[in-house]
């Protein structure tokens, strides 16, 4: 927000030059961006009395002019305006004076042969304006009288002034309005307020006038005045040069006593033509309304000249339920005031932000001043004195007079019930930690406390010693909720600045927590197999509707308007846009979370999730150039390699539940009894559906069992095994099995009755076809044995061997060959 120093002189005492008060106001929490200092735009400009004006001899669109600017002669300045003329008063440049916004220097100079001694300045020129028709000239555009010869006209134009761009937090809706920094300004300086006046006298009701809220939860109070007899006119010069300085564009007394309340007390206004709101409801009688947008293809013009379709989250004012503004945001083109504007109802109300943050992007993201304010929270008990404040200078301004006013007010009492807030003192040291006090540590006072609050306007009642019960302003009701927020006014107005900034005396070295080390090495696993980490938003891409899914209450965009549930939707998505995008086939992975609902609610998982396919080769000249498909066998062994490098024993069983992947090339992966997920190959219907490559591989895994396994006593420092120095002994041995008996099954049980000395259990082949019995495949398998400490013999082997024969018949019925 623009605050001009001299407005803001007016209603607090404060003598501090810019720089420091733009300092002050910076450590308070109030950034101040950038100090404009409009004193320097016209330093060296007069005002001047055109005495004569001829026609220039040597050039049509030029005049020869005397000015008089209180020196000993008059000035001969060549100007080209078309409505310089003898008789009027003018902004002289004289010679000397810098123009920083069309960066000129004004020297003595000949323009078509004749002299000039100076320049006779435009608003442009001077800065007030982008774009100007002619020359300023004083007394045109005001009643006041016409100053004197030689006067600086920067008070004449307002450029005696300094604005400082400021900004402030979201929580501080107040800090949108002068009053708002003149009491802030106040707190940190000690300074008087001096804030406006208005007269509070009750306005008559009348029939011919209702207001009728459909939604009080969004609209708690909404007051409109009726005003004939206005006159629209220009703003006087005064206010105009204020609104220029807020950086708001004036366009009638109206509309700009309006903005000029929004500018100093942070309530928005809006005026209606009460004569346009009669035609567009078809009555005499004025009936406003608000109410949510319902009814089927309802459109409301507004002022920026666009039909809108109004959405069910739009709050609109009606009049006699016809749509006439978008409330909060935006008045309608068809109520606006015009030239020939006569009466007026002057709207003043409290919207709640939500209501008016979802109207306005539900319209593509709509902003105004108004909603700007809104969206932060609009005080609640302010409403009356700026809508006084407005009604007073209508009347002065615009020569209207009140007729009748009606109000519905669902309010809390902010006065005779202010919210309270217990403070200790102990807690607020404890908090904000050791003061300066003259390089000694020491802590803030009960003194400090109570001065600091009270200049807030916060009323204290001591409870017991040092704690006190808060009374908190009706001007800060939204943003001071909680001690922490009055611990935090105190430190600010104390001054940030003047607590301890020294390090304590003993600091730990910064470490990784287990689980983030654990973490780090699965992903080093993994790019070790040569995939890389996906990182991608936390929006479902699809909305299921078996109400699983978490939904997003206040979403960013309609089509993600739910959290995911899963991993590898995203990752098919991310393979897809690497195929468009001519980047070859995605091996990637993602560590992330997912979310969902169970019968205590919305909860979120940590989960593993990966995708591999396509030709994963560098060079294709030893296939003639055409890409070879990862093979299932190929994909399992990169992840077996990640299961190998982090030691964990995981077991494949068959799986089928995930309609996602491939009935047949689908695998359950579990650990110490637990399932951890699936992995498996895509669909063939879904990989066509999505013009994926012939082979893609995807897997999700639970992360937490993993990092559980991981995170044991026993296995977070390895442990050195001796390794033999013998030779090993193989035995293979061949049989015919049914063709859904598991290997991971078959393997665990060799394992098991080879004991100690049996190494590895490993297939070398499979064979389905002639002279294998229907429904059963042919399996070769090779026993690896080996001990530490002698070379084995075969009276060593060959009972381990049996075992195994013996455990496969009588367990698995196979049928043996060898």
């Amino acid at each position: 927000m623009y605050i001009a120093l001299n407005w803001l002189k007016e209603l607090v005492d404060c003598q501090l030059d810019p720089e420091e008060l733009a300092k002050i106001l910076t450590l308070a929490g109030f950034e101040v961006e950038s100090i404009e200092d409009r004193r320097t735009w016209a330093d060296g400009v007069v005002v001047g009395r055109v005495l004569t004006r001829v026609q220039h001899p040597n050039a049509d669109k030029l005049s020869l002019c005397t000015v008089d600017v209180g020196g000993e002669e008059p000035l001969q300045i060549v100007c080209g305006a078309a409505n310089v003329r003898a008789g009027i008063h003018v902004a002289v440049a004289t010679v000397g004076t810098y123009l920083p916004k069309v960066d000129l220097k004004i020297k003595p100079a000949k323009l078509r042969g004749e002299k000039s001694e100076g320049m006779i300045c435009s608003l442009s020129e001077l800065g007030l304006t982008k774009d100007s028709e002619g020359i300023y000239i004083f007394g045109e555009s005001d009643d006041s009288s016409t100053p004197a010869i030689g006067t600086d006209v920067r008070s004449l134009l307002g450029l005696d002034d300094v604005i400082l761009d400021l900004s402030s937090t979201a929580n501080r809706a107040d800090a949108l309005s002068m009053v708002g920094i003149a009491r802030e300004v106040a707190a940190l300086t000690g300074g008087k307020l001096k804030l406006p006046t208005a007269d509070m006298s009750a306005i008559p009701t009348q029939p011919q006038l209702t207001v009728r809220i459909g939604e009080i939860a969004a609209c708690p109070v909404y007051s409109a005045t009726l005003l004939h007899g206005v006159q629209i006119a220009p703003s006087p010069e005064w206010l105009q040069r204020r609104l220029q300085a807020a950086g708001i564009r004036p366009i009638d007394n109206v509309v700009d006593v309006t903005n000029y309340i929004l500018l100093e007390w942070g309530q928005p206004l809006h005026a209606f033509d009460a004569d346009k709101l009669q035609a567009v409801s078809g009555s005499d009688t004025l009936e406003m309304g608000v109410r949510y947008a319902q009814k089927q293809g309802e459109t409301l013009k507004t002022l920026d000249g666009q039909e809108r379709l109004l959405q069910g989250q739009n709050l609109i004012i009606t009049a006699r339920d016809v749509p006439v503004a978008l409330a909060g945001v935006m008045g309608g083109e068809n109520t606006e005031v015009s030239t020939g504007t006569q009466n007026i109802v002057l709207e003043a109300a409290i919207f709640e932000p939500v209501a008016v943050r979802k109207s306005a992007r539900s319209q593509g993201g709509l902003r105004s001043e108004a909603s700007t304010r809104y969206e932060r929270g609009v005080n609640f008990a302010e409403l009356e004195t700026a809508t006084h404040r407005a009604i007073a200078l209508l009347t002065q301004l615009a020569g209207g007079t009140v007729i009748a006013q009606a109000m519905t007010d669902h309010r809390p009492d902010l006065t005779q019930n202010p919210r309270t807030i217990k403070l200790r003192l102990e807690r607020l040291n404890q908090i904000l930690g050791p003061i300066d006090d003259d390089g000694e540590p020491g802590e803030i006072t009960p003194e400090d406390v109570e001065r600091t609050l009270t200049a807030l306007g916060c009323q204290l009642t001591v409870v017991e010693e040092d704690v006190w019960n808060v009374a908190i302003p009706p001007y800060r009701y939204r943003d001071l909720e909680r001690e922490i927020d009055l611990i935090e006014e105190v430190a600010r107005l104390y001054g940030y600045d003047r607590f301890m900034d020294t390090l304590p005396s003993e600091s730990t070295a910064g470490f990784l927590s287990l689980d983030e080390e654990l973490l780090r090495k699965i992903r080093a696993a993994f790019r070790a197999i040569g995939l890389n980490e996906i990182v991608q938003y936390s929006y479902a891409l699809t909305k299921l509707n078996n109400g699983s899914q978490v939904e997003i209450v206040n979403p960013m965009f309609a089509e993600y308007a739910t959290l995911r549930s899963e991993l590898i939707s995203g990752l098919i998505h991310s393979f897809q846009t690497n195929l468009a995008q001519g980047n070859g086939a995605l091996q990637g992975f993602e560590i992330s979370k997912v979310f969902g609902r169970d019968e205590t609610g919305a909860i979120e998982t940590d989960v593993l999730a990966g995708i591999m396919g396509g030709d994963a080769g560098i060079g294709r000249w030893t296939t003639g150039g055409k890409p070879q498909p990862l093979t299932w066998y190929q994909a399992k062994g990169m992840l077996d390699s990640v299961c190998q490098s982090l030691k964990i024993p995981v077991e494949y069983q068959p799986d089928r539940s995930d309609p996602k992947l491939h009935p047949g090339r689908t695998a359950s992966l579990w650990l110490e009894g637990q399932k951890l997920g699936n992995f498996g190959q895509l669909h063939p219907q879904l990989r066509q559906e999505q013009d994926l490559p012939a082979a893609v591989y995807v897997f999700q895994l639970n992360l937490d069992p993993i990092l559980n396994y991981l995170a044991a006593e026993e296995r977070l420092v390895p442990v050195f095994t001796n390794y033999s120095t013998y030779p090993a002994s193989d035995r293979d041995i061949a049989f015919f099995a049914p063709i859904d008996l598991s290997l991971a099954d078959l393997k665990k049980s060799m394992l098991k009755a080879g004991g100690e000395l049996l190494e590895d259990v490993e297939v070398f082949d499979e064979y389905r076809g002639t002279n294998v019995p229907d429904g059963q495949r042919s399996l070769a398998i090779r026993s690896i044995y080996r001990a530490i400490d002698r070379t084995l013999t075969d009276a060593d082997v060959e009972p381990l061997q049996q075992q195994i024969r013996d455990i496969l018949v009588e367990k698995f019925r196979v049928t043996l060959r060898s």
